[in-house]
């Protein structure tokens, strides 16, 4: 009986992890010290040959050429590269962003220019009511350029200022020459303007169609802005101590067992990037909503009145008020004596005026209107808008995808792949996308109850983007929040001292988004050192 005995023993001892006697038995670890030296590591305490494996936390125990020092610096290695490759995925997708609003910048702007250099043009043939009111009217494109980029002041009441103040000066310069109109008097005029409507329906419609536009223009631009932001806050998220003991296990491990070419079984690393990037999957619904969003906000920049025509029309839509005016003076200078009061004797009014309105009675606003290769390229840009939009809908539940591509093993190679314990099929399941899917995920321990806060933050970052979206596409004004602020912070809404004004602007332009995190840096610098003195004095009591 004791033959079999100690047989079983010297087996089971031959079988036992530790070094193995026997020049037969020993392997090399050299292709493992030209890989680790590779990746920056020293050669200190790195084994020439195989080593027993009891010691392996992350990788399966067996035979291997890393020690425990070896697999904490492969397994933060590996952390650090997967960041690394999060990251670039970010950048490439921010520099898709940064394109788009700098290709709809480019061109709104440029609409808004031509626009304004129209102004002449057209109001010309007004004469003195054009020649004397230049300031006026630069006055109302500067407005609407810097609500644009994102002024806190309200559309509404500039384009009602605007017509109000044109009202003024046109019943002045129409005045009878001896006669003076008083500040007071003027105002009396400015208020008829609701009741007595002296341009016809043209102030109510333009108002319309003008705050519209711009609010969907300005709001799209600023979706723009907020998904950069976004994709750059959520691509700086530091992978947890969990996810780094997955991902050392299927990148190196199999280094340490000698199989260095031996690639991952796609849903092998599928769970475990999906396991490594759950939280980020949460982004997907909300991510999706808003680019829809955006999408719609796109599509309704051609929708009639296009944003070209509206823009274009400008100039033309100031002349056809103004002439119906010119048409209807003498009705509503009765109308305003009734009110107002009668500020003199009735005269002829101004020769140049009377003149003038019998120059441009001829004239209507149907002349000016945008070239068709205006249209054109308006259908460009939003086809162009558009389509590079729909690429990035499902960036969050791709990027797992994306990320195995470069480490897992071809279609083909599923039987011959590194399954996380040896050369075989990888069996488990695939997890689904999001923190709430993983609770079963074979590869990566979470508390599905604790999710990231930053990532939670930006999916509110992205509704109330989205909520602003579909409210500048009814036309409804809304407040922009500074996208370089967390969604904590004020955002536009407030102001101090000399720096509440009807016109403050945070610019969105291109260039102006770069230069808005120095700026707020010293803003917030500022506010620190003016509480300097406050607390000395209460240290002194």
């Amino acid at each position: 009986m004791r033959v079999p005995v100690l047989l079983c023993v010297l087996l089971c001892v031959s079988e036992a992890p530790g070094p193995v006697s026997g020049a037969g038995a020993d392997k090399s670890c050299t292709d493992l010290r030209q890989f680790y030296t590779g990746k920056g590591f020293t050669l200190v305490e790195v084994p020439q040959t195989e080593i027993s494996g009891e010691h392996l936390r992350m990788c399966p125990q067996g035979p291997t050429c890393c020690t425990t020092t070896m697999e904490e610096n492969l397994a933060g290695l590996s952390s650090r590269e997967t960041e690394g490759l999060i990251r670039e995925a970010g950048r490439s997708l921010q520099s898709a962003f940064n394109a788009l609003h700098r290709s709809f910048d480019t061109y709104f702007t440029e609409l808004h220019g031509r626009s304004e250099r129209s102004l002449q043009e057209v109001l010309s043939p007004l004469g003195p009511l054009y020649s004397q009111n230049t300031r006026l009217y630069a006055d109302l494109y500067t407005d609407l350029r810097q609500y644009y980029r994102g002024s806190a002041l309200n559309l509404d009441e500039t384009l009602t200022e605007f017509w109000s103040q044109l009202l003024e000066r046109t019943f002045k310069i129409s005045a009878p020459t001896d006669v003076t109109l008083s500040d007071d008097y003027l105002e009396c005029v400015a208020k008829q303007q609701e009741t007595l409507r002296p341009f016809g329906d043209v102030p109510r419609d333009m108002k319309a169609k003008l705050i519209r536009a711009f609010v969907t223009a300005r709001s799209f631009v600023q979706g723009l802005i907020i998904s950069g932001e976004v994709v750059r806050k959520v691509s700086q998220v530091h992978l947890s101590p969990e996810c780094t003991k997955a991902l050392m296990k299927l990148v190196y491990c199999p280094h340490c067992r000698g199989t260095a070419s031996l690639k991952p079984c796609s849903n092998y690393c599928s769970n475990v990037m999906k396991g490594c990037l759950a939280n980020q999957a949460d982004l997907d619904p909300e991510w999706q909503n808003l680019i829809d969003t955006m999408i719609q906000v796109a599509s309704s920049f051609s929708t009639e009145p296009s944003l070209d025509v509206v823009l274009s029309s400008i100039p033309a839509r100031i002349y056809e008020a103004v002439h119906f005016l010119q048409e209807n003076l003498d009705k509503f200078t009765d109308k305003v004596y009734q009110t107002c009061g009668n500020p003199g004797e009735l005269g002829t009014g101004s020769p140049s005026v009377h003149e003038q309105r019998k120059k441009s009675s001829s004239l209507t606003a149907s002349e000016y209107k945008p070239s068709p290769t205006a249209g054109l390229r308006l259908e460009m840009q939003v086809s162009d808008l558009s389509s590079k939009l729909r690429e990035m809908r499902q960036y969050w539940i791709q990027l797992p995808v994306a990320l195995c591509s470069k480490l897992a093993a071809g279609g083909a190679n599923q039987e011959k792949c590194w399954n996380g314990v040896t050369k075989a099929r990888y069996l488990p399941e695939v997890m689904g996308d999001g923190l709430a899917n993983q609770i079963n995920n074979p590869e990566v321990e979470l508390d599905i109850t604790k999710p990231d806060m930053t990532i939670r933050q930006q999916i509110m970052q992205l509704k109330i983007m989205s909520n602003r979206l579909k409210n500048a596409m009814e036309g409804n004004d809304v407040d922009f929040q500074d996208a370089s602020d967390d969604i904590s912070g004020s955002g536009s809404g407030m102001c101090f001292g000399v720096q509440c004004h009807r016109n403050r602007a945070f610019d969105y332009s291109p260039d102006a988004t770069r230069a808005r995190g120095a700026a707020t840096f010293q803003t917030r610098l500022c506010g620190l050192l003016l509480l300097l003195p406050l607390v000395s004095l209460l240290l002194q009591r």
